[in-house]
């Protein structure tokens, strides 16, 4: 009775031995994680309904075994606060707009849009992924011990104006709404900048508090009114041509990760990238003939005019740098380039 049962429990444990082997690699290897991240959007929007899908490509990409829950602006903590509480550990994640911390880190400046910069979201993205702009970004965001996924890198934002310009030169002495590095280089070409809060970019309109503004993508800004109260849209919205929002996590909890865990972060944020980018290009076609319904006239800057500002918005960028090391290196990878597309 002895034998017979020991040779039970060899088998046993030869079956458990191949079922285990059976199992999938994830299964075994990794136990199921769970994270918190604020959006860097109210719910309800178009790029939170995306933030939807790259934690549910996370999921996917890990059979389940990662799972993000996912929270709107403001609802875990303040906007304002979010940086110091994904650092401090308050939740594992965030997708953020580096531009608002450029005040402490000056690199995030470049990492967050570049005003007369790149005209194509895929020239920024570029520079991201194939000239370490990404190694730059993780560099900038480790000192703070918070980790930097990737970016989500879409295209243009326009300007909203009470007055017609044709030319930047038309800005100068006028009062716009600019906020970050925005704000430097129209205050360098002659604008009258005035920052406020995007809630109250169409009262400020409607009132002529100021000519001008920046304020969203397109269709954001039809539907927050800025047909109503603004004539004229320009274009390209030279002051933040491209943009790129990113994913950033707690640097500690990152590292806790299985290294298929971060490589389902990795590839889910740049799937985003692309269809959100995709995305807002559909619409905003679609949306600037509801501008036009509206009697909004459409002005586009003569592209030889974009150039020259461009020129002159280098000794901006170089001034923005604040002489941080890595603020300039960044600057300097970004311009040469833009040299090497023919830009400047």
């Amino acid at each position: 009775m002895t034998r017979m049962n020991r040779r039970q429990i060899l088998a046993g444990s030869a079956l458990g031995g191949a079922a285990a082997l059976a199992m999938p690699a994830v299964a075994r290897a990794q136990e199921k994680v769970s994270w918190r991240m604020q959006a860097l959007w109210d719910g309800g929007t178009t790029p939170f309904e995306f933030e939807k899908r790259f934690v549910e490509r996370v999921a996917a990409l890990t059979d389940g075994q990662f799972e993000i829950k996912l929270f709107s602006a403001g609802q875990i903590v303040p906007a304002n606060q979010a940086f110091d509480a994904v650092r401090g550990g308050a939740f594992q994640m965030m997708k953020t707009f580096d531009g608002y911390e450029a005040g402490k880190i000056p690199a995030f400046a470049f990492t967050s849009t570049i005003p007369f910069g790149f005209p194509e979201p895929d020239q920024y993205e570029a520079w991201f992924y194939e000239l370490g702009g990404l190694e730059m970004a993780r560099e900038a965001y480790g000192k703070a011990g918070l980790f930097y996924i990737a970016p989500t890198v879409y295209g243009q934002e326009p300007i909203h104006s009470k007055v017609r310009m044709e030319t930047i030169a038309d800005m100068a002495g006028k009062k716009g709404r600019f906020v970050g590095l925005a704000s430097a280089v129209m205050s360098d070409l002659g604008v009258a900048v005035t920052p406020m809060a995007t809630a109250e970019v169409y009262s400020a309109l409607e009132k002529g508090l100021i000519d001008f503004a920046d304020r969203g993508d397109l269709t954001a800004n039809f539907e927050a009114g800025l047909a109503d109260v603004a004539q004229y849209i320009i274009l390209p919205g030279v002051h933040q041509p491209t943009t790129a929002t990113s994913y950033v996590a707690n640097n500690a909890a990152y590292e806790s990760l299985p290294d298929s865990f971060k490589a389902a972060l990795a590839v889910a944020a740049r799937e985003i990238s692309g269809s959100l980018r995709q995305h807002i290009l559909v619409e905003d076609s679609k949306v600037i003939e509801k501008y036009r319904d509206k009697g909004v006239e459409i002005i586009h800057l003569d592209a030889d005019d974009v150039v020259s500002a461009r020129e002159k918005a280098v000794a901006s960028w170089k001034k923005a740098t604040k002489d941080d090391p890595l603020a300039t290196k960044i600057v300097d990878s970004q311009t040469a380039f833009m040299h090497a597309l023919g830009l400047i």
